[in-house]
């Protein structure tokens, strides 16, 4: 049996199309709207500038002052008015004489002045006198040499009766100690300006005690006179334990 009516005509047979198309259509409006805004003609700015405020610029008025010219110099000074003096006047002049001598001035001769020598005390080393200080007992000698020797020896002698020896092991000192002992021979013989070093205080102190035993001398001399002889004494000595 045939269908009766047209396929053509049929109405439902489209209908998920258009269902879509409305669909998509009403979500266009309802997003159109949404989305719409107005906005008021007074805020809206244009972009339009004003350019006849900016055009105008004041362009400052110069004056153009004139200078006025500098005054005229000065006319110059009047020229002085030399006075002549008449040639009658007397004027007084400066005479100056000069210092040299001439053949016809006296000759002044100067008395011989004496001039004192000062001796000096200087203090001669005892190995470089030219006669080397006596010492009490050596008058015998006959060289300088042998006198030289002979002093050393009386010294050397003093020392070791003199001295003390156990004073170093006293202070707690050992080995070998040497003390320097310096002294001068005046003029006149004695034992002056006597000076010490050693390894204590104690020593150097024992040192110009042993000195002072050393006896009045006859005094060195240089070119004939007598002089202040300078002596070093060294005293060396081992202590032992």
């Amino acid at each position: 049996m045939e269908p009766k009516k047209n396929p053509k005509a049929n109405v439902g047979r489209n209908s998920a199309l258009y269902f879509a198309i409305g669909l998509a259509l009403m979500l266009f409006l309802t997003n159109f709207a949404i989305n719409y805004k107005t906005y008021d003609k007074s805020d809206i700015d244009i972009g339009q500038l004003n350019l006849d405020d900016e055009l105008e610029e004041e362009i400052p008025i110069i004056e153009n002052k004139i200078t006025p010219p500098p005054p005229p110099p000065p006319p110059p000074p009047a020229p002085e008015v030399i006075e002549v003096v008449e040639d009658d006047e007397e004027v007084e002049e400066t005479i100056i004489e000069s210092t040299e001598s001439s053949q016809d001035d006296e000759i002044v001769e100067i008395e011989e002045m004496v001039v004192e020598e000062v001796e000096e005390d200087v203090p001669v080393p005892f190995a470089v006198i030219e006669n080397v200080p006596v010492f009490p007992g050596c008058e015998n000698q006959k060289s300088n040499d042998a006198k030289r020797k002979c002093m050393s020896d009386k010294i050397t002698d003093i020392v070791q009766k003199r001295f003390n020896k156990d004073l170093a092991s006293d202070l707690g000192l050992s080995g070998i100690q040497r003390i320097n002992v310096m002294f001068k021979i005046d003029k006149s013989g004695n034992i002056a300006e006597v000076m010490a070093r050693g390894p204590h205080p104690a020593l150097s102190k024992e040192g110009e005690k042993v000195v002072s035993y050393i006896p009045k001398m006859k005094p060195g001399q240089q070119r004939g006179k007598p002089v202040t002889v300078q002596y070093v004494l060294p005293i060396i000595f081992q202590v032992v334990d």
